[in-house]
């Protein structure tokens, strides 16, 4: 799980502790044939909550609806830890189920513990992309995020033109990062090694080239120190990069399985920042060119900076992502996985 998201949990604590599947199926039972059935589903923590309660909204029929909650009060931790507990993972099934975050499991492919929960359990969902806050900067959403935040409707910087050239920037060295987990050296390569080099500073909107330029070099230094450090990586470095093709993954989409945190603080948010200040100081000047006399300058410009929000909020609380084929993919596993049901089956 990202780093900025370490959680503790806070739920009800009798059902935590003691239910299961079972347990909720004969709650369901109690309630008559013709009632909706109820499916519990544990994320990680509380800002998962809103995430995955909009995507699941629309997979809910007249047969079954969702709750969903934590999984512990008690337990602290970090969220996909508990999540993923033995204890709980006994206790999924069709009527409780759980949701979390993909990090580096996705793309491991059941080479570690974790990874055959998240790929193996039919009862784990995960965002496949490597946390929720990669939705959050899905490339196609971020020009309605400006909008939202500054009331502008100029567009002059290409976010999703920017973001595919940055991917395809990286993406040799991300396979690095991954073969680097993937055969348990990651401590020679770890995520923040990974960030330093990624992280875009003074990043210019009018001339995205230059920035581009500088991280092609440090990503070119870094492969060729990682090569002479891992000569074995001549063999296995393709075939994982071939693999990670067949995933689905693309050398245009890095940005969606790089830490989450790290492309959002790093990359797409110093970008919104100044994006969203040219533009509201564009409208700004609109209104004082516009205004006929100081009073109504004074009004337009309260009434239009009391309508604009910050581009982090908008950043965090948008769904426009909803068209992103990874999270209907996550849609379509678990709508699959509860097909079966039916109120003649429960009947």
């Amino acid at each position: 799980m990202s780093q900025s998201r370490h959680k503790k949990h806070r739920g009800n604590p009798s059902l935590a502790s003691y239910a299961d599947s079972r347990y909720i199926e004969a709650l369901n039972a109690m309630t008559g044939k013709r009632a909706r059935q109820k499916v519990v589903v544990y994320v990680e923590g509380y800002d998962d909550i809103a995430f995955w309660s909009s995507l699941l909204r629309p997979l809910e029929t007249d047969d079954f609806y969702f709750e969903v909650m934590l999984p512990s009060s008690t337990t602290p931790g970090k969220g996909k830890k508990v999540a993923l507990s033995n204890q709980l993972g006994e206790r999924l099934g069709q009527y409780m189920i759980a949701c979390v975050d993909a990090d580096y499991d996705y793309l491991m492919q059941s080479t570690r513990d974790t990874s055959a929960q998240i790929c193996q359990n039919p009862y784990v969902f995960h965002t496949y992309v490597y946390a929720i806050e990669n939705y959050h900067c899905y490339a196609p959403s971020l020009y309605e995020v400006c909008v939202t935040a500054t009331l502008n409707d100029h567009r002059f910087f290409d976010f999703e033109a920017f973001l595919k050239d940055y991917s395809q920037t990286i993406w040799p060295l991300f396979v690095w990062n991954v073969w680097c987990y993937r055969y348990g050296v990651g401590n020679s390569f770890s995520l923040l090694d990974f960030a330093r080099i990624v992280t875009l500073p003074d990043i210019n909107p009018f001339r995205p080239e230059e920035v581009l330029t500088k991280l092609r070099h440090r990503v070119n230094a870094k492969i060729a120190r990682l090569q002479k450090a891992h000569p074995e990586g001549k063999k296995t470095y393709k075939p994982l990069r071939e693999q990670l093709l067949r995933l689905g993954l693309t050398p245009e989409t890095t940005y969606l399985f790089m830490r989450g945190h790290d492309v959002q603080d790093g990359v797409v948010l110093p970008i919104l920042q100044m994006v969203c200040e040219r533009l509201r100081r564009e409208r700004e000047r609109e209104i004082r060119t516009s205004a006929v006399h100081s009073k109504q300058l004074q009004n337009e410009l309260a009434g239009y900076q009391h309508s604009t929000a910050p581009c982090e909020q908008v950043l965090k609380r948008h769904r426009g992502y909803t068209n992103c084929l990874w999270y209907k993919r996550i849609q379509q596993d678990i709508s699959s996985s509860l097909s079966s049901f039916s109120k003649n089956e429960q009947a």
